[in-house]
């Protein structure tokens, strides 16, 4: 568990935070590049509790800005989208990408003022149809993207979702580096569906082995498959908020998400699939977009937003599935067919984690050896903004862009094998390398 003072310290991400500068010092996913239009309607974002507006302008460059004009404070989500710049519908004061006033109609034509106003903007870079910031104080020394594969391969070979889930990051996060869960949340009742066949619902009590690394954590649950072999999958955590999970046997892909924060209460969860070395296939790419047999995937399909006012943060984002309607619980649907009678493996997910609250106190929890991951992944992200505090220490993935070139993996191999050295080569990352051994 955790002290009530390390949950603040762990949960709490607007300016000014421990874990907000910490996150500061990384590049940040916050939209999908379709989201904004060139000369379109600006797009209402809310990230480490800081409220922006991103929008596309003429020239196809992107800026997130604040959402408040510095004369009077009017909504710049209002703004006009115009000639390389975004305009204050309330006097027409007009700004570019980097946040530098343009034009002023209703002042003196040499008013100083021109030079001196500034609007709040982050530095955007784009790749692969994704949208990255940068909010770390230094935009004169920017790091480099980070080097994640799902990123770098082609836009053919990964399908990308986002949705807004009711709860602080770390919640979210926590539910996706805890193998033990899977199989249990996500079965059913009978003896029917694909998860019920999965190789890990043949030992729901793994034994855990984890192992530091310069990004993150590699998390491996261990399971007895006969006497004679274990079956391992290693998801990762990388900092400050990258999960990576292992593939499944049947049309195996690589998956995992950004659990960015919008604020202490709320994530943007975005999910990323793709295949290493050939397109993604495209019926997965179907059930992903328009569910399964009226029940969700892992992935948000379409059906599964609500319509929000373009003046809230993530307006197209937000879910049908939350906790005002209890995300669509059925107990009958329990008893009869699934083990949680949920709409679905990532409504489920959401439901337990975010369901008590959106912020859970730590210090009731009751850990057991299952959670020797999320002990550890906590004691790395309090460490690690402890150094960034005291002694001005930046993670090394935060300037290093390669040390995010890893996989999660499932591997079959003799028991009491270790899996650290079996899999080593299988966890490293290479634009265009296969899996190299059968999920």
């Amino acid at each position: 568990m955790l002290s009530q003072e390390d949950n603040q310290r762990i949960t709490r991400v607007g300016p000014g935070t421990e874990m907000g500068q910490l996150m500061r010092q990384f590049w940040i996913p916050f939209l999908l590049s379709r989201d904004v239009a060139e000369d379109g309607q600006p797009y209402r974002v809310r990230l480490l509790g800081e409220d922006l507006v991103a929008y596309r302008d003429s020239s196809g460059r992107v800026g997130l800005v604040d959402h408040a004009c510095p004369h009077r404070g009017s909504p710049m989500a209002f703004a006009r989208n115009e000639q390389d710049g975004i305009r204050c519908v309330y006097h027409g004061w007009k700004f570019d990408v980097t946040g530098a006033c343009t034009e002023m109609p209703a002042e003196p034509a040499n008013s100083p003022m021109l030079a001196r106003v500034k609007i709040k903007a982050y530095p955007v870079q784009e790749r692969n149809g994704v949208l990255w910031t940068y909010m770390g104080g230094d935009t004169e020394n920017l790091p480099p993207l980070p080097n994640i594969e799902w990123n770098l391969v082609p836009e053919n070979q990964v399908a990308l979702t986002m949705r807004v889930q009711e709860c602080n990051w770390l919640q979210a996060l926590e539910g996706e580096i805890d193998s033990a869960h899977a199989a249990i949340l996500h079965g059913r009742v009978d003896v029917g569906g694909t998860i019920n066949q999965w190789k890990q619902a043949q030992d729901l009590a793994p034994s855990f082995e984890c192992v530091q690394h310069a990004a993150g954590l590699s998390i491996g649950a261990r399971r007895k498959v006969g006497d004679d072999k274990n079956y391992v999958r290693v998801n990762q955590f990388l900092l400050p908020f990258w999960t990576f999970v292992p593939p499944q046997a049947q049309y195996p892909d690589l998956s995992g998400h950004a659990w960015v924060p919008i604020d202490d209460h709320h994530t943007l969860c975005l999910m990323f699939s793709y295949t290493p070395a050939q397109p993604f296939y495209e019926k997965t790419r179907k059930v992903f977009r328009e569910g399964y047999g009226g029940r969700e995937t892992g992935h948000a399909s379409e059906a599964s937003f609500e319509k929000r006012s373009p003046m809230d943060p993530y307006h197209t984002y937000w879910s049908v599935f939350n906790r005002g309607n209890a995300y669509q619980f059925s107990y009958q649907l329990q008893v009869d067919k699934y083990n949680s009678g949920l709409p679905g493996l990532w409504v489920q997910d959401a439901a337990c984690q975010s369901g008590v609250a959106t912020i859970y106190d730590r210090s009731k929890e009751h850990l057991g050896l299952s959670d020797t991951g999320i002990a550890r992944t906590r004691r790395m992200l309090l460490d690690a903004s402890r150094k960034l505090l005291h002694e001005g220490t930046r993670p090394p993935s935060s300037i290093n862009p390669d040390l995010f070139m890893l996989r999660a993996v499932s591997l079959t191999i003799p028991a009491g094998a270790d899996w650290t050295q079996e899999g080593a080569e299988h966890m490293k990352a290479e634009v265009g390398k296969d899996f190299g051994y059968a999920p």
